[in-house]
């Protein structure tokens, strides 16, 4: 985040708002299994081949796969599209939420989570340089690693005084989306997940506003 303009920070704050809301979602819809929280799946998946529960076991082995496979699709287009990819992706993001929107209406169950895995995924691609993730979007632990890090800095006098309010102000952007996710549950139930791609679709348009290429200066002396 320390070479991330403003602007797309505040951007990434609410895509970080988008990951906990779809988190919320699954975790409270389908079983306690997550969208975006791989490390929880993985918990399940040895949780369910320790006790004998195979179904529970498959299931979270299915959401990690679909999450790498979003992964992977972020970085091909990443490659494919080096210097404007994160449209791009979100367009690919927005999508992938909107068919689960589609089969949460129609038949609600686990397709819907595995559709929503891959969408997380694929949204950790968009802040990407040098085939690396530079902003972590669906998971926490490592924004509050750097949080940590960026306090003891402060506290031992370093020059970035303030560099861990970048951190909290993700973390606190994930956990607003989270406290949204599950008031909408409540209230609506799988409906609520249309307003994932809506607020995805909003975000994508403001990326492709925000990374448009400026025109050049026409610099030709008019004779």
């Amino acid at each position: 985040m320390q070479r991330t303009e403003s602007p797309l920070i505040a951007l990434a704050i609410l895509l970080a708002a988008l990951a906990g809301f779809v988190d919320a979602l699954a975790f409270t819809s389908l079983g306690g299994f997550f969208a975006s929280f791989m490390s929880g799946n993985t918990t399940r998946l040895g949780v369910g081949l320790g006790s004998g529960s195979a179904y529970d076991a498959a299931i979270a082995a299915s959401l990690v796969m679909s999450f790498v496979a979003g992964v992977i699709l972020s970085s091909v287009i990443g490659r494919a599209r080096p210097h404007r990819h994160q449209p791009v992706v979100m367009t690919a993001v927005t999508l992938l939420l909107t068919l689960a929107a589609i089969v949460a209406t129609l038949m609600p169950g686990p397709i819907v989570l595995l559709l929503l895995a891959a969408a997380m995924g694929t949204e950790n691609g968009v802040f990407q340089r040098d085939g690396e993730v530079t902003i972590g979007l669906t998971y926490m632990t490592g924004s509050l690693v750097k949080l940590g890090q960026k306090l003891a800095g402060a506290l031992m006098g370093d020059a970035d005084r303030f560099g861990w309010l970048r951190y909290l102000a993700l973390w606190l952007g994930f956990v607003s989306g989270v406290v949204i996710g599950a008031e909408s549950q409540f209230r609506w139930g799988w409906n609520a997940l249309w307003l994932a791609p809506i607020f995805s679709a909003v975000l994508t348009l403001l990326l492709a506003s925000m990374t448009r290429p400026r025109a050049r200066p026409d610099l030709t002396l008019v004779r």
